[in-house]
């Protein structure tokens, strides 16, 4: 028996041996394919037992940028080929934004003109600018203001906020407004009345070639059928691929929060489309004040927000694309007391935001206790989908850190390494002499990854 194991063991690792070396014999660009199908973890480990891939693994940039491609997205390497002077060492940044774990903060980037004090507003970048519409400000008024500022590559400078239209569209806050190619598909909202809204609204910036003055037309979205989502603020939404807007939620007429999810479909030159509800189950509770973000393909993340009994929720929910009728919802577990300072992840009013290396940026809010937050939390639900001590990791913040705030908006540009964070409502006296209270503010922070 002995002797039939041992000839057993013999024969298996003979051809393991032998499967590994027909592997090695492979043309390089067909390793790369099949290398490309594995986990980083996984790679790393046939370099060290293979070397043939080990010095594939070790020196090859060809690999590494495609690594890089596929686990952050094409479009973020593309705007750091295309922005970087130097040739880029794809493995060495691969480590350098897996091992990120602090935020530097940078002061007010405004100059003297700049928008009013607000909160529950849209901010955008598209096409090098920033745009803002709307939001709601002191005296219970809603605005109906649009801004833009270039930023160019110069993401660190002073930037000249021009206002380029108001009353189109008319004023609102808690609406959503997404990125879809180079135009602004802006949804809902709630009005000076307290009106809730299911209007869809197109913008498009132009930019004068004689006299470099730009401007953004806003137009209503001919919408093909006569069914859309119920009027609706304080949802969230998302683009996917280029020609999509989800949202989820919400507060409704009657103020009762929803749970349901639509999806936009647009046309090519965005003259129209068609609003289609998804219903799946299970689903996430209904909710208002949520993040909703895209982190590549057709999946999308959904985190926190105020529940229907009023209370502030910490859960995660993944939605997952597909062919019509194909789309669900996946609920991630996971363990607050596991996780490192986890009991203060429950939020409402944060932002959430995918920077470079595929991950979500989750900044600020408050809890059910109003209290609000200055804290930067990553959320890494691609590596790790079910082991939530790595999923969730709570960033150190240096620098000019900006102040606690709820309600705020926050946008990254291209490459994903700045991320702005504008307005929201703050701790501060409301009269000389008065005690704390809450303020809406105006101010604009740049939040930046150092690699």
């Amino acid at each position: 028996m002995a002797g039939s194991s041992n000839g057993s063991s013999s024969s298996s690792s003979s051809s393991s041996s032998s499967a590994a070396d027909n592997i090695c014999r492979l043309p390089e660009d067909q390793l790369l394919s099949i290398l490309l199908h594995l986990p980083v973890d996984s790679i790393l480990c046939f370099g060290i037992t293979c070397k043939k891939l080990r010095s594939l693994i070790t020196q090859s940039d060809a690999l590494w940028e495609s690594i890089c491609r596929r686990d952050w997205g094409a479009s973020f390497v593309d705007v750091l080929i295309n922005t970087t002077n130097t040739n880029i060492q794809w493995k060495k940044l691969y480590q350098q934004v897996y091992r990120l774990d602090s935020v530097y903060c940078h002061g007010s980037l405004l100059d003297k003109d700049v928008p009013s004090p607000r909160a529950s507003h849209s901010l955008n970048f598209v096409s090098g600018f920033l745009v803002l519409f709307g939001g709601g400000c002191e005296g219970g008024r809603h605005l109906d203001d649009t801004w833009v500022a270039y930023m160019g590559d110069d993401f660190k400078k002073i930037l000249k906020w021009q206002k380029v239209g108001s009353g189109i569209p008319t004023g609102r806050f808690g609406h959503s407004c997404v990125v879809v190619g180079d135009a602004l598909v802006l949804f809902g909202g709630i009005s000076d009345l307290g009106i809730r809204k299911n209007d869809t609204w197109i913008g498009k910036l132009m930019l004068q070639a004689d006299t470099f003055a730009v401007t953004l037309s806003w137009r209503l979205l001919d919408v093909e059928n006569s069914v859309v989502p119920p009027p609706r603020g304080a949802h969230a939404a998302c683009s996917i691929d280029k020609k999509k807007m989800l949202i989820f939620g919400g507060i409704g007429p009657s103020g009762t929060r929803l749970g349901d999810t639509w999806m936009l479909e647009l046309s090519e030159n965005l003259s129209c489309g068609t609003w289609l509800q998804i219903m799946a189950c299970p689903s996430p509770p209904s909710r208002s004040g949520h993040t909703l973000t895209h982190i590549g393909g057709e999946n999308s993340i959904l985190f926190g927000g105020r529940g229907s009994r009023y209370d502030v929720l910490e859960d995660v929910w993944l939605f997952e694309g597909g062919y019509p009728g194909q789309w669900r919802w996946r609920h991630i577990v996971f363990d607050l007391q596991s996780i490192p300072q986890g009991l203060s992840l429950p939020r409402v009013g944060h932002s959430a935001t995918l920077i470079l290396g595929g991950r979500l940026l989750i900044y600020g809010g408050e809890d059910s206790y109003r209290h609000r937050k200055d804290d930067f939390w990553v959320l890494d639900i691609k590596m790790h989908p079910t082991i939530s001590l790595k999923m969730w990791k709570r960033w150190k913040a240096t620098g000019n850190k900006p102040m606690c705030r709820s309600f705020h908006r926050a946008c990254a540009d291209d490459s994903g390494r700045y991320l702005y964070v504008l307005g929201g409502m703050v701790d501060g006296l409301l009269h000389p002499g008065e005690a704390v209270g809450l303020r809406f503010d105006s101010g604009l922070f740049l939040v930046e990854l150092l690699l």
